[in-house]
């Protein structure tokens, strides 16, 4: 199972996102995140950096990291802009870039409200999903958000790996038996049996939270190889 990390994005600057990164490469983990979000969730008075110039500008800094939004949400950008976003990532960062889309949902609605931007019926955004990734899908791997059955589907048939938020280990086994499935969350309170049952339960990776302490992961990582 490959590991990962989000990193602090609600900054007004990138400094913590930057040492998040080196301390991630330095750690031997596979990859960092960044959440596409215009303010975090619930707190619109905080500032929440730009997801793809920072996963940029990690990507020249760590040459070893995968990097990816988790997830660019459909319909805030136009589809040509969203996958142009990707391509220009890719770009940078040769065959370290995953395609990592979502529907967005409720929660994130105030966001497009805020702006002016429509916020499109379910059936519409999976559209704008499935126009996406079938546009880099060719490209490089391609992760869903999951979301109710149509979007779950839709992953499938896209052959894109469904990433699952806080799922427990036995509903991540039960979407894996289908495919490619992998687990992103905050961080467990019992961090090394979470991670043991969901690389049990066929998770391809594993991303945490900002409020991880990385060393842990490495621990981890180091016990599982000694077994």
């Amino acid at each position: 199972m490959k590991l990962g990390v989000l990193l602090p994005t609600f900054r007004r600057g990138a400094e913590d996102a930057f040492a998040f990164a080196r301390d991630a490469e330095d750690a031997g983990l596979d990859g960092v995140f960044a959440y596409d979000h215009l303010w975090p969730m619930g707190s619109p008075e905080r500032p929440s950096l730009a997801p793809f110039a920072l996963l940029g500008a990690v990507a020249r800094r760590h040459q070893n990291l995968v990097v990816a939004p988790l997830v660019a949400r459909v319909g805030l950008v136009g589809t040509a802009h969203l996958v142009e976003q990707f391509a220009t990532l890719e770009r940078l960062a040769p065959g370290r870039v995953i395609c990592a889309l979502g529907t967005g949902d409720k929660l994130s609605a105030a966001e497009n409200e805020a702006y002016g931007i429509a916020v499109q019926s379910p059936a519409e955004r999976r559209a704008l999903l499935a126009d996406t990734a079938e546009q880099l899908i060719e490209v490089m791997p391609v992760w869903i958000g999951a979301g109710g059955e149509a979007t779950n589907s839709l992953a499938r048939e896209l052959g894109a790996a469904i990433n699952l938020w806080d799922a427990s280990p036995e509903h991540l086994r039960e979407i894996a038996a289908s495919g490619p499935t992998n687990w992103a969350g905050p961080v467990p309170e019992d961090l090394a049996a979470t991670l043991d049952a969901l690389d049990e339960a066929g998770a391809t990776w594993a991303v945490l939270s900002p409020q991880i302490d990385i060393r842990q992961l490495r621990e981890w990582r180091h016990a599982r190889e000694l077994k």
